[in-house]
């Protein structure tokens, strides 16, 4: 969602160290990725495993059984190479639409990440014809439905498994076409899998951590925007900034809520509000006044949710999982999504807060009863609406956001013949979070528009960052005048959020928003 480009010349892949701002930067800024020299030598040692296994009559999981319910059928030498065939076909049933580009480089450059941990036991062309694929922007299409988030995210990476192989479909330089087509014009050649390869490629949450990654990343900016757009509301409503004196939240001292105050005070910096004696009240309404505590609640969560992701993101999730230093094959279950399901129902809940009190603040400056400004920010009311509608648009956002805040991890339907009989649903987590993340972005771009408007009509001098923010989004949109189409003018707010523009250069003004 928000633009971004690469800085760096390419990315380099062990296993044990990514971080979410490279995920970012393969993912939309399209870097390159390269196999660090000890990701080879894991990768290696891990392989030799199991081609020792495979040399014996030792049965191990996946190797040399079926999968699931079937893990009690051994399968028979001249057959495991189809066992890990047939796995990615079968298991290649997704439904919707497809995923966006972005999902699907994130998803790729996870699963590479986390086969190169050495606990697989796939073969090193396994990886880095993975990593061909995403370097020479050859994108599988992979639906969007279809996952449970246990044994991982088998549905949506049997599509990017199946292109590997020669099957299924891919987007390649603007057209969808047959990955085998794709092959021939790029001189790659897909991999025969071996034995252990397909469960491999398929067991793991790379899906759900993949939209995680991209969410987590728009929702840290939007908070900082959320910031933003508040504090223009504040100077338009000529709020009390004693609310965000520092020895309030020392005395709270949650680093989410201190970190917001001390953004608020940064952005309001040089307003007239601060030293003025006078103030119309004695306190504000709580979407003014407890703006560090709600933003910050919400920023705390996001930062726990971070955390989560860069964990997750370095970890082994398939099974079962190699340790070559024992020569121990051990069946276990880190491909269960729990711990991203309930951290990306957290993250839903909290972005969705956001989009709450932002509503309630465009309330604010339309109600003429509430703001004291011209009512629904138009100077000839009754032959235009203004932006009464706006809040309309903000009400409906903010109300399907409560829906979506349902915790999806709080469902289980068991599947394989109830041998999983216990899933975690977090890709269902991780697609909300992004439509409520989504979902906010328009509220937030509603409040810019409206606090802008409003702050054409307020006397006082206002804050520099509060400024700075007005004078980006009348960059793009004029005075509101007389009624004209307005989702014309959200749309173009919400490009200029989307760029990421407005916080970068508010920054560049008053400092770090979080």
């Amino acid at each position: 969602m928000i633009e971004t480009k690469s800085a760096v010349d390419y990315i380099s892949i062990d296993g044990e160290s990514l971080s979410l701002e490279q995920v970012i930067s393969v993912a939309r800024g399209c870097a390159p990725v390269r196999l660090h020299v000890s990701g080879k030598a894991k990768l290696i040692k891990s392989r030799g495993v199991v081609e020792k296994i495979l040399a014996g009559d030792q049965v191990v999981y996946g190797v040399n059984t079926g999968f699931g319910k079937f893990s009690d059928v051994t399968i028979s030498p001249e057959d495991r190479n189809m066992l890990q065939r047939n796995i990615i076909m079968s298991h290649a049933c997704g439904v919707g639409e497809p995923l966006p580009r972005e999902a699907v480089r994130a998803m790729m450059l996870l699963r590479a990440n986390s086969l190169t941990k050495g606990f697989s036991g796939v073969r090193l062309e396994v990886v880095q014809l993975l990593l061909d694929l995403l370097n020479n922007n050859i994108h599988p299409v992979v639906p969007c439905k279809g996952s449970v988030g246990a044994s991982g995210d088998l549905v949506p990476l049997a599509h990017i498994a199946l292109t590997m192989i020669g099957l299924g479909e891919v987007e390649y330089q603007g057209r969808v076409i047959p990955s085998a087509e794709v092959f021939k014009q790029v001189k790659l050649h897909p991999v025969t899998l071996s034995a252990k390869e397909g469960l491999a490629l398929i067991n793991g949450t790379q899906y759900m951590s993949a939209l995680g990654c991209l969410a987590v990343y728009d929702a840290m900016e939007l908070i900082k925007a959320s910031t933003v757009s508040a504090a223009m509301t504040f100077e338009a409503l000529e709020g009390l900034p004693n609310a965000y004196d520092p020895r309030i939240h020392d005395a709270r001292p949650h680093s989410g809520q201190k970190r917001c105050a001390m953004a608020m005070r940064r952005l309001l910096d040089g307003s007239e509000l601060i030293t003025r004696k006078n103030h119309k009240r004695v306190q504000d309404a709580y979407t003014l006044r407890c703006i560090p505590q709600v933003h910050g609640a919400s920023l705390d969560a996001v930062d726990y949710v971070k955390k989560v992701l860069e964990t997750e993101i370095n970890s082994a999730t398939d099974n079962p999982l190699i340790f070559p230093e024992a020569g121990d094959v051990i069946s276990g279950g880190n491909f269960h999504g729990q711990p991203l399901a309930l951290a990306l129902d957290f993250l839903a809940i909290a972005v969705s807060e956001l989009g709450s009190i932002a509503e309630r603040r465009i309330e604010r400056l339309v109600n003429p009863a509430l703001s004291g400004l011209p009512p629904f920010l138009t100077e000839r009311g009754g032959l235009n609406s203004g932006l009464m509608i706006l809040q309309y648009a903000a009400a409906s956002l903010a109300s399907e956001n409560k829906v979506l805040g349902h915790p999806a991890s709080l469902d289980s339907i068991p599947t394989s013949g109830n041998q999983e009989d216990h899933v975690s649903m977090g890709s269902i987590a991780a697609k909300k979070a992004g439509t409520v993340i989504d979902n906010v972005y328009w509220i937030i771009a509603g409040e810019m528009l409206a606090a802008a408007q409003a702050l054409d009509f307020v006397k006082h001098n206002i804050g520099k960052g509060a400024r700075l923010a007005r004078n980006l989004v009348r960059e793009v949109i004029p005075h509101w005048d007389d009624d004209r189409v307005l989702y014309k003018d959200l749309h173009r707010v919400r490009d200029l959020l989307l760029t990421g523009m407005v916080n970068r250069k508010v920054e560049m003004e008053v400092g770090l928003l979080v």
